[in-house]
């Protein structure tokens, strides 16, 4: 099992499969790096290195008490960057793991950052402010904080029906998919879920999407429950200089389906563009 040692000693894993340019994959709450087995195993075995690590707090990463904040998230990609000698990567964030990218060029700068990607991603704010009236109010993330603490197993069950749109009227729903959602998810530690719901939501990351200076991909489904696309990537791709904006029609939150393969289809073409 590959791991590194962050510099605040937080053991880190990650997987490394195929050589070429880096593809380096940041996961959303409350998931971890499998959930992107499938985009890795495709650009793997097109010519591409695809990286992808569990955040502090998640999977198969150490859960330290302390450092389960986006400033912290965007050091330790740093830090699996650096220690792999990675440039000319292409970062690829879904939801959280999109504020995790943004965060880490917001810090660090796009030096070894070829192209980005923002699939369902966070930024700039999901919370309701008097600035960012569509954003979502702060009582529904007191909500997921109360429900993580009270019967976390039993919220992430539920969850996953609206993150992957099975809800829906007509959706092919996937017990397997559920199944796998749950399983990723309980694998994450209690207090890092926890403090993590205040990161997703409440941090702005206005500035670091006016920092990035590289191609990007902003991809979303307009049909989101979790991260609207309104408040999120049609306001994104107005403050990245260079970006292209995706829209999956009638797609949910979370990669499943057509929507998995439309996605794959227009990853591949940016990784080659």
């Amino acid at each position: 099992m590959s791991t590194f040692t962050t510099s605040d000693g937080t053991e880190i894993y990650y997987k490394d499969w195929g050589e070429g340019q880096p593809v380096v994959f940041s996961h959303g709450w409350p998931l971890n790096a499998d959930a992107w087995d499938g985009q890795a195993r495709l650009v793997a075995e097109h010519g591409f290195r695809a990286i992808a690590h569990d955040r502090r707090g998640h999977g198969r990463s150490g859960q330290p008490w302390q450092g389960n904040h986006m400033d912290r998230y965007a050091d330790d990609l740093a830090e699996l960057i650096e220690a792999l000698n990675l440039t000319d990567a292409v970062l690829v964030g879904h939801s959280t793991g999109g504020g995790e990218v943004a965060r880490y060029i917001g810090r660090h700068g796009t030096g070894r950052v070829a192209k980005a990607v923002l699939l369902g991603a966070v930024p700039p704010l999901m919370l309701r402010t008097e600035a960012n009236p569509e954003g979502t109010p702060k009582d529904a993330f007191d909500g997921i904080r109360a429900a993580v603490a009270a019967d976390r197993s039993q919220f992430y069950w539920e969850l996953s029906e609206s993150f992957y749109g099975f809800n829906r009227p007509g959706a092919a729903v996937s017990e397997g998919v559920r199944r796998a959602f749950w399983m990723w998810s309980m694998q994450a530690g209690l207090k890092g879920a926890y403090d993590c719901v205040a990161q997703f939501s409440e941090t702005d990351f206005t500035e670091d999407l006016g920092r990035i200076d590289v191609p990007t991909l902003v991809a979303h489904g307009d049909d989101d429950q979790i991260v609207p696309i309104g408040a999120s990537a049609q306001r994104t791709a107005q403050l990245v200089k260079d970006a292209t904006l995706k829209v999956y029609p009638g797609a949910p939150h979370g990669l499943v389906g057509d929507y998995e393969q439309a996605f794959n289809d227009d990853l591949l073409n940016f990784l080659r563009d």
